[in-house]
């Protein structure tokens, strides 16, 4: 497993931005898919976006053209740009790690970060 911690989430106004990152430990993060999701209060954890160890990225439809997943294998770390942020992106957002083919179930990640609230204010 990969030990993960995440950073960067705090208050931000409707229309803000925020940058995520995720610094992972224990093992090199290069041969694994690396993602972030998110949990509401009362709601399931859901799929934000992610990005294999080749590069190919996907992001959620909810997020698609707001949000932008990144990951630098030297520094072992994977961030996550979000701008234009609405009130529906208010969450405990996680970063997580796995070996996967399906990149949108959380079922898929072996390792979890402990998450970071992010809250947007209308």
């Amino acid at each position: 497993q990969v030990l993960l911690v995440e950073s960067g989430g705090g208050l931000v106004q409707s229309g803000g931005s925020l940058r995520l990152s995720c610094a992972a430990s224990g093992r090199t993060m290069d041969s694994y898919t690396m993602a972030w999701f998110r949990q509401a209060l009362g709601k399931e954890r859901e799929f934000v976006a992610a990005i294999r160890d080749s590069g190919v990225r996907y992001h959620a439809d909810s997020v698609k053209g707001r949000f932008t997943i990144s990951r630098d294998n030297a520094k072992n770390t994977v961030d996550l740009q979000m701008n234009s942020l609405k009130s529906d992106d208010t969450a405990v957002y996680y970063c997580a790690a796995g070996r996967l083919n399906v990149v949108g179930s959380p079922l898929n990640y072996d390792s979890w970060g402990q998450g970071i609230q992010v809250t947007v204010s209308s």
